[in-house]
């Protein structure tokens, strides 16, 4: 579950999600990028935090896992605007039991004009961009 914190002015706010055969991916990126990371607020949903955390040694907001409903919850941040990006690694290729979720945050990304990357490629291109911090 979210803890509530309180939110640092001009420190943007990051979701990190994965879905189980991407985790690794993410875990991977985000220790390249750890210096970066560093210097945001970081939400992922449950396992893919911990394994984050484990690798980076990041403080990070657990919210529920996936299929629990934590992506429902990263959807009612971008919603309530208190998400800047969000890094989802999510496989095309396997079905997920949880897939009208996963779909729901893509849309709500779109519709609320948050940046969310769905792969390495454009999850580097955003954290390094000078629009990011």
């Amino acid at each position: 579950m979210e803890r509530q914190t309180t939110r640092r002015v001009g420190v943007p706010r990051v979701a990190l999600i994965a879905h189980d055969g991407c985790k690794n991916e993410l875990a991977e990126w985000a220790t390249f990028n750890r210096g970066t990371l560093a210097r945001c607020e970081l939400v992922a949903t449950g396992t893919t935090g911990g394994m984050v955390a484990k690798a980076t040694g990041l403080s990070i907001d657990l919210l529920l896992s996936g299929p629990l409903g934590g992506d429902a919850q990263v959807g009612a941040m971008l919603v309530d605007a208190r998400l800047d990006l969000i890094v989802f690694f999510w496989d095309p290729l396997t079905t997920q039991p949880h897939d009208v979720d996963v779909k729901a945050l893509l849309r709500l990304a779109v519709l609320y004009n948050v940046p969310i990357a769905c792969n390495r490629a454009t999850a580097d291109f955003l954290i390094s961009s000078p629009l990011f911090l």
